[in-house]
Formats: structure tokens, sequence, C-alpha cells
């Protein structure tokens, strides 16, 4: 199980998190870019990120919870970014973000929440490396899981392999080892948490990359 790092967090320094995770299991740090608008918090701007990840070896998994994806995007290329999600209900040309993000040589995911029906984004599978599947309401770290996220999960996996695709599906929100081990079995490929991994770093990661 691939296991990424979100640095979100209420009583950890960002950059005291990055610090410890290159002595880790992570597989990737996964920054929450917040504009205020597309969710009610906001978070750091591209200076500040390149200063809390600039001593780390480990890639960037980019989460653009933002109205206007196109304007982080080529600040967000510089940087040792493996992959940019953005929200499909943020944007109105889907494939035109599609191609915008890949034109930097990066992987593109499509977050979708809660309530967004995970049909909405199978017509784009063969397009992606990957789904994020928010399995809590974006913009806070600390939530609970939504049970319901699970069922997203399923029909994803089904989707995904009847079409011989390699999309990969991550999900993010309220995950800790009990609902890390039940989206590992509704098919989910990486797991993002925050405050669960926050409470014993390295501990916690090894916990979650081997449910």
């Amino acid at each position: 199980m691939k296991v990424n790092v979100s640095i979100l967090s209420s009583t950890i320094k960002p950059q005291d998190i990055v610090k410890e995770l290159d002595k880790t299991n992570a597989d990737y740090i996964h920054i929450d870019i917040m504009d205020g608008k597309f969710v009610d918090n906001k978070t750091w701007t591209i200076s500040e990120i390149t200063k809390i990840t600039k001593n780390s070896t480990l890639p960037l998994d980019v989460h653009l919870m933002v109205n206007n994806p196109s304007k982080y995007i080529e600040d967000y290329a510089m940087l040792n970014t493996n992959d940019i999600i953005f929200h499909y209900e943020a944007v109105k040309d889907v494939n035109s973000m599609i191609d915008e993000i890949k034109n930097y040589g990066l992987k593109v995911g499509i977050a979708i929440n809660p309530d967004t029906d995970v049909e909405k984004i199978f017509p784009y599978l063969d397009k992606i490396d990957l789904v994020l599947v928010m399995s809590v309401y974006p913009g806070k770290s600390g939530q609970s899981f939504i049970e319901k996220s699970l069922d997203k999960i399923r029909k994803l996996k089904q989707e995904i392999q009847e079409k011989n695709l390699k999309t990969l599906i991550s999900v993010d929100g309220g995950i800790n080892d009990e609902t890390g081990k039940l989206c590992k079995e509704a098919g989910v490929d990486i797991l993002v948490s925050a405050s669960y991994i926050h409470k014993d770093i390295k501990n916690n990661i090894d916990i979650l990359k081997n449910i």
C-alpha cells in the first residue's frame, strides 16, 4: 500500500513533519492547497511550500482545492512534484485541465467531493493517472471517515478493472488503521493521512503501509 502523508496539521509545524518523513517509508508528501474560495480555509503560498519542502527528497502529491487550478500548475511543476490533482467540481472543461497538467510532464489526478457521483468521472479514467476520493468534506483536517466512500471506491475499482486501465485510486480523509483496511479491501491503492500519522509519524506510516 502506498502512503502519502498530508502536512496539514493544527499541532505540528509542516516543516517539522517533512523533516521526519525522510526517515520513514512514506511514498509522497501530500500538499493540500486551499484558496479560501473553493473551501473556506486557506493554506500555503508557493513560496512557503518551497521553503517547507526544499530539504526533502520525497516527491510531492499536490492536491489543489481551489477555484482556478490553472494559475497554480506552473509554480508546482517547478518543484519535485509527481502529480497534480484538481477537483472535478472546480473546473468547467475537465479535458482541458488534464491536458494542461500533462503538458508539464506531470501525472494527473481528479478529486471528487463526498456529494459527487463517482460515475461523473468515468469518461476521464483512461486519460488520468489517479482518482482521489474525498472521504471527508474538503477543507480541514481531523474529520471522521464517511462510510459511503467505500461504495464509490468499489464502483471505481470495478470500472477500472473492466476497462483494463492502470488508473490508481487514492482516498483522503479520516484515514487510520481501521478505515485504511476497509479502503484497501474496497480497492484503494493509495492512502492519504494526516491526523492519524501525526500522532506517531514513523510507526503509523508503517502500520498503514502494511495493512
